[in-house]
């Protein structure tokens, strides 16, 4: 007899049941707060990093793109193609008659501009001052104190038609240098005019040809207290040009150009003292150049071996550098014979840096600045500039 099968009731043991202890639940949210909040702190950290390298790099390119805006503008100050003023012409063998009788103001109306004015400015290619030069109140504006303003000019490289030149714009002011020696030998060496017809000067043939005419360039720098809204804090570098805007033929409205530049000064090299063959003796251009035999340095008696004039400089800046200031502005001769420039630009962080407080100060030549007491970063850039066309053409091969 079969017995009736018997179901079996499997029994579960609690313990295969069991999941998390409510105390192994603690420990772990424990941990993985605290790994979150590690990863957490982590990120903080890596994008503070990323940030404070961003806003030093940052400084550190526009106060090296500041210094290269500068020096390229610097270094071509003087160029007249090829015109030679008469104190700066080793050639030339009697007084000079081109010495600038003032320092010329950048901001004067250029239909007003004389003779003697024209001259001033191709005899002084660039200047400098703590304060807006002559009448340029109205252009140099909200200007950052303990800072320099620098005019530099120059005729353009290029020659209107050429490739990658702006073409001829009647009423803008162009330099013209004539290249005939009839024209030279009557004192009519260059023109500065806006008007095409009074640019007339002729090139070496003398044949009706004209000479070349160059755009007339005047750029002045200075540091703004603001970059693009008045009050905004941020100290900028800006440039007014002299163009033709509206009808009118005038230094133009400042163009911000680099934001964060909180320092800028200025010192001239001047080329005052005759070194060549130990004379040490100041230049003089009002009277005609004794010419001596550099092998020698004496007068002698085969004149053609009498090539360096005594009177005149030797392109190397003497003595310490000046910086031109509203209480004690350079003189005409200092700035005629200004043959190289040292530059010194302050770049500032345009963020503050938490917990960080500029307790420095800062060299910019005969300038101090600082400390501050702020939390921004700064750093001091600095270069020295040769005046290429000026000292150039004072140098005896």
């Amino acid at each position: 007899m079969n017995r009736p099968h018997r179901f079996r009731r499997t029994m579960v043991s609690p313990a295969s049941q069991a999941g998390f202890t409510l105390v192994e639940l603690m420990i772990a949210v424990t941990v993985s707060l605290v790994m979150m909040t590690s990863l957490v702190a982590l990120l903080v950290n890596v994008n503070s990093n990323n940030s404070e390298m961003e806003r030093v790099n940052n400084q550190i390119e526009n106060g090296r793109f500041a210094i290269q805006i500068l020096r390229d503008d610097i270094m071509q100050a003087g160029f007249w193609g090829p015109h030679t003023p008469l104190f700066e012409d080793r050639e030339a063998t009697g007084a000079a008659t081109d010495i600038p009788a003032a320092v010329p103001d950048p901001c004067l109306t250029p239909s007003d501009w004389s003779e003697a004015h024209k001259v001033a400015l191709t005899g002084i290619p660039i200047q400098g001052s703590t304060a807006a030069p002559g009448t340029c109140g109205s252009v140099v504006t909200s200007q950052k104190a303990d800072t320099d303003v620098l005019v530099v000019r120059r005729a353009d490289s290029c020659v209107p038609g050429e490739a990658n030149c702006d073409a001829f714009t009647d009423g803008k002011l162009y330099f013209q240098a004539s290249l005939c020696p009839t024209e030279l030998a009557a004192g009519t060496r260059f023109r500065i005019d806006s008007v095409a017809a009074n640019l007339n000067l002729l090139t070496g043939a003398c044949a009706g040809t004209l000479a070349p005419l160059r755009k007339f360039i005047s750029n002045m720098y200075w540091i703004r207290d603001f970059a693009t809204t008045p009050g905004d804090g941020i100290p900028t570098l800006v440039r007014s040009q002299l163009d033709l805007a509206s009808g009118a033929l005038a230094q133009q409205p400042a163009v911000a150009l680099i934001e964060g530049i909180d320092g800028f000064n200025v010192e001239f090299g001047v080329d005052d003292t005759v070194t060549r063959c130990s004379l040490n003796s100041a230049v003089d251009y009002t009277q005609a150049p004794t010419l001596i035999d550099p092998a020698s340095c004496a007068v002698n008696t085969e004149a053609s071996r009498n090539t360096l004039p005594t009177r005149r400089g030797d392109g190397t800046p003497d003595g310490n550098f000046v910086r031109c200031t509203a209480g004690t502005p350079c003189t005409v001769a200092q700035l005629m014979n200004t043959v190289a420039v040292k530059l010194y630009v302050l770049a500032r962080s345009r963020e503050v840096t938490a917990g960080y407080t500029d307790t420095k100060t800062y060299s910019l030549g005969t300038v101090t600045r600082g400390p501050f007491n702020d939390g921004f970063k700064r750093h001091v850039f600095s270069t020295t500039v040769r005046l290429i066309n000026v000292s150039g053409r004072r140098e005896t091969p």
